[in-house]
């Protein structure tokens, strides 16, 4: 056994001499085609590797590939007090990638602490520690961890976040800093609070209720953030935040898109994130100033297996004046799988909004990616591989996110 050990080894070394002496302009064309965290790790190899990589118009050139990726990052627990394993797959990958959050929190975190990962952007993730009710921000790239400052409105767990009424949005403009914005009811007014890591300071504005402009709604749809504040049967409010730094003094203003009741047909809603009332076969998921409406069947020979019926997505009208129906999922992307549990969310970048479902029947998670293209009107469903990390975890979170990113 010690003799086929010391083979391993022995080939693995003459396999890692023998890339390095490839040309440096040939490594780096090998570098191109593979992931952020594949690279990350490759820089660990030797310095010739570690130089090749640290090249400024390699990193330009990564870059520019690497931006146009979309991730899914799932974050789970063995137990409610271990330190959690995060999974992150790409649209272009082929595999699960296991990234070491747990070694870049060590020494920042405290033992035993209760984290839930409640939403990512680009190189950023963002916890919410339950034990201390406050907030960590994590750049695992460049392997930094932040403890957000108190929140205006206190310390807050899990539950008091709703994930469709916040955005984490890198600043292009200062590589290595973020902003921070989520939408809360206070004292029944609409409230935005963005922390800035920059200046690490909290800015709070109150929405305008009076009607926003909307003869270039449309446009703004592209720059601005919208924020679910509240989600009933045949009514939301969403805050719509312009993002224009030009901009920066100006108040958010409300939307408030109904539903028609032919749409709800009767049917009172649960939203996502949020559990799934077996009685009540619809489910919402919110995104931007989208949503998805999922309808639900119950399996004849079981009261509490379902199946999805329906896929719909929805967009706020042009006027901000009701919820317009985009586009119905064709069945050939719909799963068939029973599902017990239903959560997800949902992503809007540039024209193609993204959904994943997370489902769990019996004990055994399940993720359904889709991708829905506005522009080309085609829907797709994007394979993932076996998500058996899953089996006997807890969910401590799931997140879309941009294109990750190495600092020049």
């Amino acid at each position: 056994m010690e003799k086929n050990q010391r083979c391993s080894n022995k080939d693995t070394n003459t396999n890692t001499i023998g890339f390095c002496l490839l040309p440096s302009e040939l490594i780096q064309n090998i570098l191109l085609h593979l992931c952020i965290p594949e690279i990350i790790k490759m820089k660990l190899l030797n310095k010739f590797v570690l130089t090749t990589i640290s090249d400024q118009s390699f990193i330009q050139q990564l870059n520019g590939g690497s931006h146009r990726d979309t991730w899914i990052f799932v974050y789970t627990r063995r137990w409610r007090r271990d330190n959690g394993v995060l999974h992150g797959f790409s649209d272009r990958s082929v595999r699960w990638f296991k990234i070491p959050v747990a070694e870049i929190l060590t020494g920042e975190v405290f033992p035993g602490e209760d984290l839930y990962l409640l939403t990512a952007s680009g190189n950023f993730l963002l916890f919410a520690s339950n034990t201390h009710s406050g907030i960590i921000a994590v750049n695992f790239v460049g392997k930094k961890v932040t403890r957000i400052r108190s929140c205006p409105l206190g310390p807050r767990g899990t539950s008091s976040w709703r994930r469709s009424g916040m955005k984490l949005v890198p600043d292009p403009s200062c590589p290595g800093h973020f902003r921070f914005m989520f939408a809360e009811m206070v004292n029944n007014r609409p409230v935005l609070f963005t922390y800035n890591s920059n200046t690490t300071t909290w800015q709070t504005k109150e929405a305008e209720e009076e009607e926003e402009d909307t003869t270039n709604l449309d446009f703004k749809k592209k720059s601005n953030v919208f924020l679910s504040l509240s989600n009933k049967p045949h009514e939301s409010i969403v805050m719509s935040v312009d993002d224009d730094k030009s901009m920066i003094n100006r108040f958010p203003a409300i939307l408030r898109p109904r539903m028609n009741q032919e749409a709800i047909s009767g049917c009172p809603s649960s939203v996502g994130f949020s559990r799934n009332d077996l009685d009540r076969q619809l489910l919402h998921i919110h995104g931007d100033e989208y949503k998805v409406v999922i309808r639900l069947d119950k399996i004849e020979t079981s009261k509490m297996k379902k199946v999805m019926k329906s896929l719909e997505v929805w967009e706020i009208s042009s006027n901000g004046e009701k919820w317009e129906l985009v586009s119905k999922a064709p069945s050939e992307v719909m799963s068939n799988k029973p599902c017990g549990v239903m959560m997800g969310c949902l992503e809007r970048r540039l024209s193609v909004i993204r959904v994943a479902l997370m489902t769990n029947h019996e004990g055994l998670w399940d993720i359904i990616w889709l991708d829905y293209d506005k522009e080309m009107d085609k829907w797709d469903w994007v394979p993932l591989p076996d998500c058996r990390f899953l089996q006997g975890s807890n969910m401590a979170g799931i997140s879309f996110s941009s294109g990750l990113t190495f600092s020049l």
